[in-house]
């Protein structure tokens, strides 16, 4: 075992006050997915053990040894635009997760202006986006799949922070995490006339693939659709971060696959935790 491998916005380190991380498949106990692997979620093939010894690996790397009193916060994620404001007293009552530790919540979207919650969006090729109110002190983590996307969620996610707290949108720091790239992310006619149905611009979210069986495809760039939703919320072009790696392609110096793919590792995969808190 080795310890998990994190991927971190080094700006945001000046920040003494926020926890953030990106988690890789790097570093950790479950070995269904081959070799030692940092599997965070509560998936048919592992073991539940492996997954919550994954997790507490993953708290003392973004905490330090604060982690024992940090509470960490999922959802039942179902590709939606559902956004839930989470407190530190529902967490320490037990009413955001079971006993057994999984999410009680369902939706994609979850923000916070309490410290001690680390609230987090599970991935495996979707787009995880974290954002920080550095005037409120108040963050908030996004699970943006093309449906998702589609929905805006990281564009209400932006509304309801201003709701809740007050947010105003040039206050806030965006990262875009790692998650299936255009490089990798074939998609039907389908998907693209519902984004055509949505956004004005949505062409320019797409690059058109030779047909397959004469069926029209494309590939198309989330990162891009999501910095664009970001841009349109009223944030700032250089407070918005794209990590660049796509988890389906992107290796280690090793050669070794640095992600979970859902895409790539034909859905027998492990997941990503996507996760940010106030100290």
């Amino acid at each position: 075992m080795t310890e998990p491998q994190l991927v971190i916005i080094p700006e945001w380190k000046d920040f003494s006050w926020l926890y953030h991380g990106f988690s890789t498949r790097l570093g950790g106990v479950s070995d269904i997915y081959g070799g030692r692997s940092l599997n965070l979620g509560w998936t048919k093939e592992d073991e539940a053990e492996a997954v919550r010894e994954n997790r507490r690996l993953l708290l003392k790397a973004v905490t330090g040894n604060l982690f024992p009193s940090i509470r960490l916060v999922t959802a039942r994620q179902v590709h939606s635009n559902t956004i839930h404001r989470v407190s530190f007293s529902d967490a320490q009552a037990g009413l955001l997760e079971t006993v057994e530790g999984k999410a009680v919540l369902e939706g994609d979207g979850l923000i916070t202006d309490d410290p001690d919650i680390l609230l987090a969006a599970g991935t495996a090729d979707c787009v995880p986006v974290l954002l920080v109110d550095v005037e409120r002190r108040a963050v908030g983590a996004f699970h943006a799949g093309w449906r998702g996307t589609v929905g805006r969620i990281v564009e209400l996610g932006v509304e309801r922070m201003h709701s809740e707290f007050g947010t105003q949108p040039d206050h806030l720091l965006a990262a875009i995490g790692p998650s299936i790239g255009v490089c990798c992310y074939t998609v039907g006619e389908d998907v693209r006339n519902q984004f055509r149905e949505q956004f004005a611009y949505a062409d320019e979210l797409f690059r058109p693939m030779p047909p397959e069986e004469g069926q029209t495809k494309f590939r198309i760039d989330l990162w891009k659709a999501n910095r664009r939703q970001l841009l349109d919320a009223g944030l700032q072009s250089a407070k918005i971060k794209t990590v660049c790696e796509c988890t389906a392609c992107t290796t280690d110096t090793s050669g070794e696959q640095r992600y979970f793919s859902h895409r790539a590792q034909g859905g027998r995969t492990g997941r990503m935790l996507n996760v940010i808190g106030i100290r």
